[in-house]
């Protein structure tokens, strides 16, 4: 009797969880990489001589170049180290409203020539205009947005200075002045002279691993307005000389309304700096539980992304990282502590194998529930001689999320394209076509981009939201809005960064499932102010701006 009241206890809390699980949507992607015109091949310089950078590389960012409400693409391209008579740049992408893209990178300003890594996009001066930032190995650059497709650079006017093998940037106003300031994870001390000597077997020439190198500091760039920027990576108490960094996400895990930073590092311990509202921040990783795997150890950390994945109201944690590392999934229990969930889930058993580069959450099937996305590739292409088990090329993997905090691997029935094994490295989100659901685009390391068209997500219903600051900063980063619909409450945080070495759109997609209209919407400001909708039908683009 006892065996079968458990039993029924059992299947009444199955049935009652599958209550709670939105329905499953018929959704796949499609490359569209060649009929939508893109044509890019990312160039590591590869010559035999196998030096860390190649590795690496690259980046790509969504953002609305010339200001026509449409996402643009930006490719980042690395180069030869040895001039061979041929120019890699990276590739500028206008978006021709009808699923076609025209190259314009001539004549963009962009067109320079550099060992590119990572993107970071934001209006850094308030002019309305979504500015360029790119990382790379030979010194960063930053691109003041002319409008109409023209960009210039500006980097030794601005006063920022950063040639420490920067990877991921973002933009953030961490001291809430209305000015968006720039974080820049920088990896390891290396130079092309100074490159080191490895092997895998003892016998062949091989990358080295991060342990080889000597870690470098991350910087912190305040926006001092008029265009210029001042170095306070010290000053800040962000000046570890240790870390190996190369993602960024920035959210508030402890709800003061400050921005904070989480930074993810390759073979060091990652970090967690709370923002202590006064220009400067202590660093919280260990205490906070997210510095290490749950064995106690340093992980190869690559990309990282932030997100309320199950409604409670605080944003989570989730990194990319090495192979034989799975993925980290750090819930956050609301004490200023995380608890990593992957080792636990299908998520980790899933990613066990793969090195997951460009990670972030977002809601494929617009059914109101944050999913997973890991951009996947290892680093060495002979690892499968030495581990039979890893492939250098790794298909990407997807997790739908079924509510109450459990995740299932989805990436099987996302099509063949999708399931294609390829390097990747970088990844950005983007509703490129205006149909309302949110399609990818993913870099590969010496290799091809690839454009994935969503398919089927808009069968579900969905809120797309842009925000203007007037007093906050213009692009609005760091604004949170909160919807309520018939089937519950969301939330999400305008934000920078994120992925690896790559920037989605700044614009917020809500999927709302089968309800057919947000009853209430509310936007808080970086600035302090508050405002608040009512009664706003689904399925559109709704453009804010900040009561002035």
């Amino acid at each position: 009797m006892k065996y079968l009241f458990i039993t029924i206890c059992l299947a009444i809390a199955v049935v009652l969880l599958a209550a709670t699980q939105p329905p499953a949507t018929n959704v796949h992607f499609t490359d569209v990489t060649a009929s939508a015109g893109i044509k890019f091949h990312h160039n590591a310089g590869k010559a035999g001589q196998k030096y860390l950078p190649e590795t690496m590389g690259s980046g790509v960012a969504f953002f609305d170049a010339d200001g026509d409400g449409w996402p643009d693409i930006l490719l980042i391209n690395s180069k030869d180290w040895t001039p061979h008579g041929r120019k890699s740049l990276p590739a500028l992408y206008h978006n021709n409203h009808d699923g076609t893209f025209t190259d314009i990178t001539a004549g963009s300003g962009l067109d320079v020539e550099m060992y590119g890594m990572g993107v970071a996009i934001a209006d850094y001066d308030n002019d309305g205009r979504e500015d360029v930032y790119i990382t790379a190995i030979d010194g960063d650059h930053l691109f003041h947005n002319e409008g109409h497709g023209k960009f210039r650079d500006v980097t030794v006017a601005s006063g920022i200075h950063n040639a420490n093998f920067g990877t991921s940037a973002a933009w953030f106003d961490y001291d809430r002045d209305g000015k968006v300031d720039l974080f820049v994870a920088n990896y390891v001390q290396w130079t092309e002279k100074g490159d080191l000597r490895c092997s895998l077997d003892g016998a062949v020439r091989s990358y080295c691993t991060p342990e080889s190198y000597k870690g470098t500091k991350s910087r912190l760039f305040h926006n001092l307005g008029g265009g210029k920027f001042e170095d306070v990576t010290d000053k800040a108490g962000l000046g570890d000389p240790s870390s190996k960094s190369l993602g960024v996400t920035i959210l508030d895990y402890n709800g003061d309304g400050w921005p904070d930073i989480f930074v993810s590092n390759d073979t060091q311990p990652n970090k967690l700096y709370r923002n202590n509202r006064n220009g400067t921040f202590t660093e919280e990783g260990m205490v906070a539980g997210v510095a290490f795997g749950e064995d106690g150890v340093s992980r190869g950390a690559m990309g990282a992304d932030s997100a309320d994945y199950d409604r409670s109201g605080r944003p989570h944690l989730l990194v990319g990282n090495f192979s034989n590392q799975m993925l980290g999934l750090y819930h956050n229990e609301g004490t200023g502590l995380f608890v990593d969930e992957a080792p636990s889930s299908s998520v980790g058993r899933a990613s066990l194998l793969t090195l997951a580069f460009g990670v972030f959450f977002f809601d494929y099937d617009l059914d109101g529930y944050p999913d997973i996305f890991a951009a996947n590739g290892h680093i060495d292409e002979e690892i499968n001689r030495v581990q039979p088990k890893v492939r250098y090329q790794q298909p990407p993997l997807l997790f739908r999320n079924l509510g109450q905090r459990r995740f299932e691997n989805v990436t099987a029935s996302m099509g063949p394209d999708f399931n294609r094994p390829i390097v990747a490295r970088g990844a950005a989100y983007a509703d490129y076509d205006h149909d309302g659901d949110l399609d990818v685009i993913i870099s590969t390391n010496n290799g091809p981009a690839y454009l994935f068209r969503n398919d089927g997500g808009n069968k579900n219903h969905w809120l797309t939201v842009r925000l203007i600051g007037t007093k906050s900063n213009r692009s609005a980063i760091g604004a949170v809005v909160r919807i309520e619909s018939a089937s519950g409450k969301q939330w999400n945080m305008v934000r920078s960064g994120s992925s690896y070495c790559s920037q989605s759109d700044l614009a917020l997609t809500f999927g709302v499932g089968q309800d057919t209209k947000v009853t209430q919407l509310q936007i808080e400001w970086p600035s302090g102010a508050k405002q608040q909708l009512t009664n706003i039908s689904v399925n559109q683009f709704l453009k804010i701006e900040e009561p002035r």
